[in-house]
């Protein structure tokens, strides 16, 4: 029933099925991509561009380094740790050349969740950025990692550029900690070593895992998704069919600003590649009038990004005045866009965000609204080759929503299968086997699809707030709240109450400092039934979000349990 409906409500311009079989590995996409575009710049970071044949050189010296240190077998993983900068997709295309597989790593992380990551995936090597260094030294004795590579900020920069921004944060903005690691080497020496060694080339195939990709941990313990060749041509593909039916062949500029150690911008980073497209790396997102002031070097016309990020650009000074006229295509993800931002998006620039929903999992394509849609709060449609169905708790198929009857009977679990789908969590068959049932990926997001085969997330499975029997979706909530002018940022959770099990808690950042509580919570009334209503709204200066800006509920949950015990 699933697949029926959703062929039928297929886009016409996209294809239903993808064909990966061009290609043995993401290797041979990236030789393709070389030959195609060697001449054009792939790549910018601190005004300095890359071309794509100098992406080719300078990956193969780092790949031919790693075969030299003679401990790394097919396979074996390797730790990247830094932010967007020139040097990631150098070392990235490099690990993979060599025929090892990646492990991505947020560069904030603590000591603590950079062993447990480090142990888990068995790493035998890492770069890292020396700004991070004094945190690998801490746990490094604990893992099984036996090559260290450093990396200065400005190591891709030509001099003086490089000696001089590289001493400004070091001496003068005091970024880089004080560390001391025997052995390690710097990435420049490491490159240099590479390009007097001979090169083996290594043939990876599509079951080989390419990224050692770690879940966010926003709901438990972060896991490694094992995402092979074949799932991340798949998604490369699936992407390719949906955002990119008006671009120009090396012509494109992409703004970058999530981080590439994150699923999400890897994977339309390395997408966007395929059509010779310049990707603008944006190292410090978070410093919103630098990056207003890097956006109006461009005249982009692609750009990715999830709802805090958009809505904070639009509250910066100087955003609203850039040149948006080559401005196509901006996908949202990580986290559900929100119909304010959305609008006031659209009101601005001139162009719709394009939502699009996925996961680690699924390296992470899932689901897309087609382009030039407005706004509707649905994730759109499966993406090509792929099937989406909804599941209760005996993992039943529950019916597709007509528009009348009841909706409670039609959301449950969305489920996914399609060739993005990951291998399995690494060294977890316990969590594999709970996660991936009869083929299908069980989410953890509670949604339902519609008779024209959209899908729509009510919330996650875990973030449901339970009143009095009625289950209560924080999304709505939030998107609510939002609308509210007085509004900057908020998130709602679930907290203990006597009488109704459960009760709405809203963490409100505001915009307009004399908003109160009673004058938002009369606002949700005139939206919301009343078992929805936030029982306590209390306001902060922030919220605590993920790297690429997602707001943090199970954090916000568990801060206010240790306060209650307390």
């Amino acid at each position: 029933m699933t697949e029926r409906v959703w062929l039928q409500s297929y886009p016409a311009n996209i294809p239903a099925d993808i064909d990966i079989s061009g290609y043995g590995s993401v290797l041979d996409f990236f030789d393709e991509t070389i030959r195609k575009y060697a001449d054009k710049p792939a790549f910018s970071n601190f005004g300095k561009r890359m071309s794509f044949a100098g992406l080719d050189a300078l990956s193969q010296q780092f790949a031919s380094y790693l075969q030299t240190l003679g401990t790394l077998d097919k396979g074996d993983r390797v730790a990247v740790m830094m932010p967007n900068l020139l040097q990631y997709p150098v070392v990235l295309f490099g690990i993979l050349r060599a025929g090892l597989t990646v492990v991505n790593i947020n560069p904030l992380f603590t000591a603590r969740e950079l062993e447990a990551q480090l142990r888990d995936s068995g790493a035998k090597a890492i770069v890292v950025l020396e700004n991070f260094a004094a945190t690998l030294q801490k746990v490094l004795a604990n893992t099984a990692v036996e090559h260290v590579v450093t990396s200065q900020i400005g190591d891709m920069l030509s001099t003086p550029k490089r000696w001089l921004l590289n001493a400004a944060v070091k001496h003068v903005r005091k970024m880089v900690p004080s560390w001391r690691i025997p052995g390690a080497v710097p990435l420049r020496q490491a490159l240099a070593h590479g390009s007097a060694r001979p090169f083996t080339p290594v043939r990876s195939h599509h079951d080989d895992i390419a990224f050692l990709q770690y879940t966010g941990g926003t709901t438990g313990i972060s896991k490694g998704a094992m995402l092979t060749h074949a799932n991340l041509l798949a998604n490369l593909e699936q992407i390719n069919k949906w955002i990119s039916v008006s671009f120009r062949e090396a012509q494109e500029v992409v703004i970058s600003p999530l981080p590439m150690y994150h699923i999400f911008c890897l994977t339309s980073t390395l997408g966007f590649m395929k059509w010779g497209s310049l990707n603008v790396l944006i190292t410090n997102p978070r410093d919103l009038p630098g990056f207003v002031r890097e956006l109006r070097r461009w005249k982009f016309s692609v750009m990715t990004g999830v709802n805090t990020l958009f809505n904070g650009l639009l509250h910066t000074p100087g955003f609203d005045t850039l040149d948006f006229s080559s401005l196509k295509v901006v996908v949202g993800g990580g986290a559900a866009v929100q119909k304010p931002v959305a609008e006031r998006w659209r009101e601005v620039t001139g162009a719709y965000v394009t939502e699009a929903y996925g996961l680690t999992e699924t390296s992470p394509g899932v689901c897309c609204v087609p382009l030039g849609a407005p706004w509707d709060g649905t994730i759109g449609l499966p993406v090509s080759s792929t099937l989406v169905s909804i599941r209760n708790e005996a993992f039943e198929e529950l019916p597709l929503w007509d528009g009348q009857s009841d909706i409670d009977a039609c959301t449950g679990e969305i489920c996914v299968r399609g060739p993005q789908v990951m291998k399995g969590y690494w060294n977890n068959p316990e969590e594999t086997a709970r996660t991936l049932q009869d083929g299908w990926l069980k989410t953890g997001d509670i949604g339902y699809m519609d008779h024209h085969g959209y899908v729509r997330i009510t919330d996650r499975k875990k973030d449901m707030i339970l009143v009095s029997g009625f289950n209560v979706y924080p999304n709505e909530i939030e998107s609510i709240a939002m609308a509210h002018p007085g509004v900057a940022e908020c998130a709602a959770i679930g907290v203990p109450n006597e009488h109704s099990g459960e009760a709405v808690r809203l963490l409100v950042v505001r915009k307009d400092p004399t908003l109160t509580a009673e004058v938002l919570l009369a606002y949700c009334r005139t939206q919301l039934t009343a078992y929805k209503l936030p029982r306590q709204i209390e306001f902060r200066d922030a919220l605590p979000k993920t790297p690429i800006g997602k707001i943090l509920r199970r954090e916000l949950r568990d801060e206010l349990r240790k306060t209650e015990k307390t």
